[in-house]
C-alpha cells in the first residue's frame, strides 16, 4: 500500500486496509510518502514493488497529489499486481468478461446481491454514476449476469423516470442524499455506494435512507454496507494475485 501526502479519509481507508491484511494472515507494507514526493520517485518506488517476488498486490490510494498524474500512475502498476484493477488491460478484460480482477466495490456490490439470494438475470438494472471505478464497471458486471442495464448519470434527463423503473438500483454518484423513496420503485433492491460527510460531521450515503427503506425491498446502509464488502474484495484480488503471480507458497 502506497499512500502520498496526509489526507485523512485516505489515511483511514489504508489503515483500514492493513487491518484487514492482519485479521487474513496476509503480509502487507505500507509506504507513506511525503506530499511533495514527485511523480518519477513514486515511479520508481511501483517499478521496485513490481519486482519484488514476495509482493501480489500492489495498491496507490487514491487520490494522489495534484502534481502528480494518477493515469500515469495506475498504468505503471504491472496488471497481474493491479489488485485494485484500475490498469486499462484490467479494465479492458472486464468489458469482454474474461477477467482477473475486478474493482473492489463494483465486486463487493455483486457480491452483496449473490449472498442476498437476489436473481439478477432478465431484472431492469440501474447504475447512477459513470466513474471508471464504479459505474462502468457495475454496469459490466451487471450485464455480464443477463441484468437489462440502465446506466445514468448527472446529464441525465428526467433521472426518477430511469430509477423508478428499476429492480435493482446501485447509486454511485458521491452527492448526498441523491436519490429519495419517490424516486424508488416498490420493492427494489437499492445499493448505496456513496459515503458522504454532511457539515454534522454525520456520514451518509448517496440514497437518502428513511424515504428510500419504506418503500425498498432492500437496502444497503451507510456506513456498513458496501464499504466492507469493498475491504473484503481487496482481500480476494490479493489472494488471487498471489496464485497468479506464484508468490505464495
Amino acid at each position: 500500500m502506497v499512500i502520498v501526502g496526509d489526507d485523512p479519509a485516505s489515511r483511514v481507508y489504508v489503515n483500514n486496509k492493513k487491518k484487514a491484511c492482519a485479521e487474513c494472515g496476509i503480509y502487507s507494507e505500507e509506504y507513506a510518502l511525503p506530499e511533495e514526493t514527485t511523480q518519477e520517485e513514486l515511479l520508481s518506488l511501483i517499478d521496485t514493488l513490481n519486482k519484488k517476488s514476495d509482493i501480489s498486490g500492489i495498491l496507490v490510494q487514491l487520490p494522489v497529489p495534484k502534481h502528480i498524474d494518477e493515469t500515469t500512475i495506475i498504468n505503471a502498476i504491472d496488471p497481474k499486481k493491479d489488485v485494485d484493477a484500475f490498469h486499462p488491460i484490467n479494465v479492458g478484460k472486464i468489458m469482454v468478461g474474461n477477467f482477473d480482477f475486478v474493482p473492489c466495490t463494483p465486486a463487493g456490490v455483486m457480491e452483496l446481491i449473490k449472498e442476498s439470494g437476489i436473481e439478477i438475470s432478465g431484472k431492469e438494472c440501474v447504475v447512477v454514476g459513470r466513474s471508471n471505478i464504479v459505474g462502468k464497471p457495475q454496469a459490466m458486471l451487471l450485464l455480464h449476469q443477463n441484468g437489462t442495464v440502465t446506466i445514468c448519470h448527472s446529464r441525465t434527463k428526467d433521472l426518477k423516470e430511469h430509477t423508478k423503473k428499476a429492480d435493482i438500483l446501485v447509486v454511485a454518484v458521491g452527492i448526498p442524499n441523491f436519490v429519495t423513496g419517490d424516486m424508488i420503485k416498490e420493492g427494489a433492491v437499492v445499493i448505496d455506494v456513496g459515503i458522504n460527510r454532511l457539515e454534522n460531521k454525520k456520514l451518509c450515503g448517496d440514497v437518502e435512507f428513511e424515504s428510500a427503506e419504506k418503500v425498498a425491498g432492500a437496502i444497503t446502509p451507510v456506513p456498513g454496507g458496501v464499504g466492507p464488502m469493498t475491504i473484503a474484495m481487496l482481500m480476494k484480488n490479493t489472494v488471487k494475485a498471489a496464485e497468479l503471480n506464484k508468490t505464495h507458497k
